[in-house]
């Protein structure tokens, strides 16, 4: 199988992700800040140095300050329904995941409003139009990184900028570049980061994190037993416990601090180039096509390693299913969970056909990948 759909989830994972399951399954096991004896102590220290490879990564100065997630749509919530309350204003954009949106849609019923500025239809956001959008009670800019659907990379830092001149919080999706682009959390003056275990950091699904920036307060969206305060009724306002009650994802929460120290040991640098290369080769040989219609950028440097495409009129559903089926290649194909950006870019009816790329694939996979594109093109004719 040629494994392209790197988007929605990476795969295979690094060794040492599968080693950290198992040995934390088989060896120390246990329930972490619930008991006292050496191997739930040995379950909390290990939970611990997965937030201190977080704030490494992320440049986040107390560990603290992490919270751990199932996912970044869990993170998504919690930052959105936890900092906004009636009378607010949020901003986004059209190019957003559903797990911002639909939150944020939510919460129209108890009185937030928000504004969704237009992206290009390459996936761009203008800087002055979200500047255009601010009101007296905009409370919180939430926009992705990078798009799902075109890998269109935001200009986050100048977001930040422009947020923080006006004291407003910024939130970002990090789901489709944690792990492969640097995201550094005070430079970009990010005050709420969600971030998916199971993509670019490598560990397995199930998993990931919120960072809350110290001094911002969210409202909990869940009570229950933490390990500590337990002589209250009351949830305790401790971070990160606040926000993580009931028992820990452990093996998923180690296995993810393995991704990291993979990415750490082998280079985020390295990481992102070898991407880039394989797609700005895709980009390349796709345009040498004729029936072959691409979205978003068309530029590796300004997008990640997400290439959406059409051919022709083929339902783009079809396209994935011959690929799957007659070419042993795992793409994704419909509106990705996002269906404003498809709006935005024009394939609401068609959808489009995403080729994700990871750290794992081959230049093989992709000359194999176009080879069957340019295949199926040839039996249109």
């Amino acid at each position: 199988m040629i494994y392209l759909d790197n988007a929605a989830t990476s795969f295979p994972k690094p060794e040492e992700v599968y080693k950290a399951v198992d040995k934390c399954l088989r060896e120390y096991g246990a329930n972490p800040g619930r008991s006292g004896h050496k191997l739930a102590l040995k379950a909390g220290r290990s939970i611990y140095e997965t937030r201190e490879l977080m704030c490494e990564l992320f440049n986040i100065d107390n560990p603290m300050q992490i919270i751990f997630t199932s996912n970044a749509t869990d993170s998504l919530n919690l930052a959105i329904k936890g900092i906004l309350k009636k009378g607010d204003h949020v901003i986004t954009s059209s190019m957003e995941h559903n797990s911002l949106i639909r939150p944020i849609k939510t919460i129209e019923d108890i009185g937030v409003e928000n504004t969704i500025v237009d992206c290009s239809k390459e996936g761009f956001i203008e800087i002055e139009d979200i500047k255009k959008a601010i009101k007296k009670n905009t409370k919180l800019i939430a926009i992705t990184h990078a798009s799902n659907v075109t890998g269109t990379i935001m200009p986050i830092e100048k977001i930040g900028k422009l947020a923080k001149e006006n004291d407003i919080l910024m939130l970002v999706d990090a789901a489709q570049t944690a792990g492969v682009y640097d995201i550094d959390v005070k430079n970009m003056n990010i005050d709420l980061l969600a971030i998916p275990g199971h993509k670019g950091l490598m560990g397995p699904q199930g998993t990931g994190a919120l960072y809350i920036r110290e001094g911002v307060e969210l409202r909990q969206m869940k009570e229950g037993g933490t390990g500590s305060k337990s002589e209250s009724l009351l949830q305790p306002e401790i971070v990160p416990d606040r926000y993580e009650s009931g028992t820990p994802n452990t093996p998923g929460i180690v296995a993810m601090g393995a991704g990291i120290k993979f990415i750490l040991e082998t280079g985020i640098d390295k990481i992102r180039k070898h991407e880039e290369e394989l797609t700005e080769f895709m980009l390349t040989e796709l345009k040498k096509i004729e029936q072959v219609k691409i979205y978003g950028p068309k530029d590796s440097r300004k997008q990640a390693s997400v290439i959406s495409l059409n051919i022709g009129d083929i339902d783009s559903s079809e396209v994935s299913y011959i690929l799957d089926q007659a070419f042993n290649v795992a793409v994704r194909s419909g509106l990705h969970c996002a269906p404003l950006a498809h709006k935005t870019l024009g394939t609401f009816e068609q959808g489009t056909v995403r080729f994700s790329i990871g750290y794992f694939n081959k230049r093989k996979d992709i000359e194999d990948a176009l080879a069957a594109i340019k295949k199926i093109c040839d039996e249109m004719e």
